[in-house]
């Protein structure tokens, strides 16, 4: 695959998974980030995920501030403005969001590390919520599939560890900027989780970090999947798989009065998988960065008070 300056080069799902996953592998251990096409999501179940959640943002603030609850760290319902924040970043970003969670039965045993979703007053929101979460999910399970078999590990290596995973769907609005923005919409940063899956890319001003320092635009195509490795899954890959800095931009000239809404699908670990290096990425040239593994779910946490959600 052939990867230019200007952007990542679109990858398609279809085809032999060896294929694929060499294609796949080549931009993450690269940039940390690749684009994926024919990903297999319907785009019926796009749409209409993408329509409820602007009928939710375009609420009033105080109706949508009674589903914010505070001292959660934003894990379900509502954030408003003005509360998330990159690490060690002076300002806080300039959006809004919602998170929807996995349903879980009564009594399971990660019910206390996963709270229970909160419904909005939205016709049709939880149908076209959880319908995008399933189809996140599958999509999720090939691209880690590949990166198993792109890591010389059994192709369903991950299966165990994200079944019944933290993971988190969350609807990102943007608004149109003031004249003079007080920050960026989402200043520099990296994701804490093993991958995300982000639809919604098109409108310009997601950047990566380059090696070199610049930042380089990505620009998919339309409908396409773009992907990138989180801290989880750089931490037990000893970076051989980086987590790149990235951030949204502001927008200049028409864009800037424009509003961005994004769907980006946080895919986690079960909250008990034990995080420990992966023996086949520990070399002489790159020794074990973390002798001592940690809790998918303690990482978690650690994380969360660093962007000032906990």
């Amino acid at each position: 695959m052939t990867v230019t300056a200007e952007s990542l080069s679109p990858v398609s799902i279809a085809g032999r998974p060896a294929d694929f996953s060499q294609q796949l592998m080549h931009d993450f251990r690269m940039y940390g980030f690749g684009v994926v096409t024919d990903h297999g999501i319907p785009a019926a179940t796009i749409n209409a995920a993408d329509a409820a959640a602007r009928r939710l943002f375009a609420l009033p603030d105080a109706v949508k501030r009674q589903w914010h609850l505070p001292g959660t760290g934003g894990a379900r319902g509502y954030t408003p403005f003005g509360v998330e924040a990159a690490k060690d970043a002076a300002e806080v970003d300039q959006k809004e969001f919602w998170h929807v969670g996995r349903e879980l039965p009564p009594g399971h045993r990660y019910a206390a590390d996963m709270p229970l979703n909160v419904w909005p007053e939205v016709p049709g929101f939880r149908e076209a919520a959880l319908g995008m979460f399933t189809a996140f999910e599958t999509a999720g399970a090939r691209l880690l599939e590949a990166i198993a078999i792109g890591l010389n590990l059994p192709d369903a290596f991950f299966s165990g560890p994200t079944r019944d995973g933290n993971s988190v769907l969350r609807f990102l609005h943007y608004p149109p900027q003031p004249t003079a923005p007080n920050g960026i919409r989402s200043a520099a940063h990296e994701d804490i989780n093993v991958i995300t899956l982000l639809l919604g890319a098109e409108e310009a001003g997601l950047e990566l970090l380059n090696r070199d320092g610049s930042w380089m635009p990505v620009n998919p195509p339309e409908g396409a999947l773009v992907v990138n490795i989180g801290d989880m899954l750089q931490r037990l890959t000893n970076h051989v798989l980086p987590s790149t800095t990235h951030r949204v931009a502001n927008p200049v000239g028409p864009a800037a009065s424009r509003a961005r809404y994004s769907m980006p699908f946080f895919l986690h670990f079960a909250p008990d998988y034990q995080i420990e290096t992966l023996p086949g990425c520990v070399t002489a040239a790159n020794p074990d960065r973390y002798p001592e593994g940690i809790t998918a779910n303690a990482y978690l946490l650690q994380r969360l008070r660093e962007i000032r959600l906990l």
